[in-house]
């Protein structure tokens, strides 16, 4: 088998493949080879020795749109590490394994801003193919003010629409997820519900 893997060889860099750099087999040790496995259509890093194909995929990043009914404020933490340190964002991060979309947007959100909430339904799902990742974002509602930065937060503060620092927001899908909210909001008002948006986020981010 590992003989008809390595025929399938194509002579290309890591840099022109989406996959993450990688070396050695984590089964037993030895160097990787870039190739498309029979039956593929695509490059996977495939061990010579063991025949072990290592499967990469895209990461589930996980979060939620915390928010104050009563003076329509979202609740937003500012960075205390790397990326985007010192930039705002929503509480979000990896999904953990064992765990459900909610269950994870809700750890993230206790974590990162200490905020217990009551999660209100999916409202964005952002696709970021340059980054392998997929974004998720729930409503969800503040169920008390005794909220307090974590570990990964330098501060939380509440922000109305017009409050928000627009220019210092860490990430596109948390740009791009609030504009959606507010707007939506403003419909919800008039009695209209919230939607589920869906969108590609492909413009790289600026440094």
């Amino acid at each position: 088998m590992v003989d008809s893997l390595l025929n399938f060889s194509i002579a290309m860099s890591a840099s022109d493949t989406p996959l993450l750099p990688m070396n050695f087999c984590s089964d037993c040790g030895q160097p990787v080879s870039l190739v498309i496995p029979p039956d593929d259509n695509r490059l996977r890093h495939v061990c010579g020795h063991c025949g072990t194909i290592h499967y990469q995929n895209p990461k589930m990043v996980v979060g939620s749109i915390p928010f104050w009914q009563a003076d329509e404020r979202v609740l937003l933490c500012r960075r205390a590490i790397e990326p985007r340190h010192g930039f705002w964002t929503l509480p979000a991060g990896f999904m953990e394994n064992s765990e459900t979309t909610e269950e994870a947007a809700a750890r993230e959100t206790l974590e990162e801003a200490g905020a217990r909430i009551e999660l209100q339904g999916l409202f964005s799902l952002l696709n970021v193919p340059h980054v392998h990742q997929v974004h998720l974002f729930y409503r969800a509602q503040l169920l008390d003010l005794d909220y307090a930065a974590g570990t990964e937060s330098l501060e939380v503060k509440l922000f109305r629409e017009e409050e928000i620092p627009w220019d210092e927001i860490a990430f596109p899908t948390v740009s791009q997820t609030l504009k959606l909210f507010f707007d939506d909001l403003k419909a919800h008002r008039e009695g209209r519900p919230f939607g589920f948006h869906s969108h590609d986020i492909r413009k790289r981010m600026r440094a």
